[in-house]
């Protein structure tokens, strides 16, 4: 497997392939890599010849007091994992190369979808992913590029970025992957203290009765979220951040929920964000 550092490299090596006539899928991720970054590599490697992983700490996505710096790296274990699955080439650049002295573009979608769920308390946090995938997308040009759908408003909005800027690639979103008791796999839940741990099952455990609840004939959102807010609520060590009941294209609160539709929730244990959804 290639360990690129350079733009370069990497264009060097995606030119060799083009030349073969193969087709390359990409999995870009901030490293620390669990199950549900390695299902994506297996997915890619599944529908694509090559398969390049980023692995960048993208200082953008991060507001002024987000984990930054604490954000897990764990670099020689990811290349073992990556290597052992399939990946090809490894794109690690350090943060000069990304952003070079005097960078000053960016990518920013300007409709309410990144206001919405993580965005309201996250502003300019999309801003920051739309720039770096959006270079990573310029670096590697891609056939095809791999998201879990744990991070469904990061999908739908790079899916809108790829449509709305004309980018030649597919963007593919791939199911959450979960541990045995339903919750989802995420490089934050290592901040989570063994207390902490047994209580984040509330937030499967709330969505599965909703899901029950939505099955049975509620329809009304609000009703929805009352009854999700109730259930984490139980749980003391839970603090809610937001439950949202959106449009599953444009990420626009609804006020009865049809198929299709986003039920959105963020969740607080200590100091540890989590996230987890499910589609209607």
């Amino acid at each position: 497997m290639i360990i690129a550092e350079t733009i370069t490299e990497v264009r060097q090596q995606v030119a060799a392939w083009r030349k073969e006539g193969l087709t390359i899928g990409l999995v870009p991720t901030m490293g620390a890599l669990h199950e549900g970054h390695i299902s994506l590599v297996r997915e890619s490697v599944k529908e694509c010849d090559r398969t390049v992983a980023s692995v960048f700490v993208n200082p953008t996505q991060f507001a002024a007091g987000e984990d930054l710096d604490k954000y897990p790296r764990t670099f020689e274990r990811d290349v073992e994992l990556l290597e052992q699955n399939g990946c090809d080439m490894v794109f690690y650049p350090a943060v000069e190369e990304m952003y070079p002295a005097g960078f000053g573009a960016e990518i920013q979608i300007t409709t309410d979808m990144v206001h919405q769920l993580c965005g309201a308390s996250r502003p300019t946090h999309f801003k920051g992913v739309c720039t770096v995938v959006g270079k990573l997308f310029n670096i590697v040009t891609p056939d095809k590029g791999f998201f879990g759908e744990k991070d469904a408003q990061q999908l739908a909005i790079l899916k809108k970025m790829v449509r709305d800027l004309n980018f030649p690639l597919e963007v593919v979103g791939c199911p959450t992957i979960r541990e045995a008791d339903g919750l989802a796999k995420s490089s934050r839940n290592s901040y989570l203290s063994p207390e902490e741990r047994a209580a984040a099952v509330i937030l499967y455990k709330t969505m599965q009765a909703a899901k029950e609840k939505l099955e049975s004939g509620m329809t009304d959102a609000e009703e929805v979220k009352k009854f999700m807010t109730d259930m984490i609520q139980t749980e003391p060590l839970a603090k809610i951040d937001y439950i949202q009941v959106v449009d599953g294209i444009d990420l626009i609160p609804v006020k009865e929920v049809s198929p299709g539709d986003l039920v959105a929730l963020a969740v607080y244990f200590g100091s540890t964000r989590l996230i987890d959804n499910f589609t209607v």
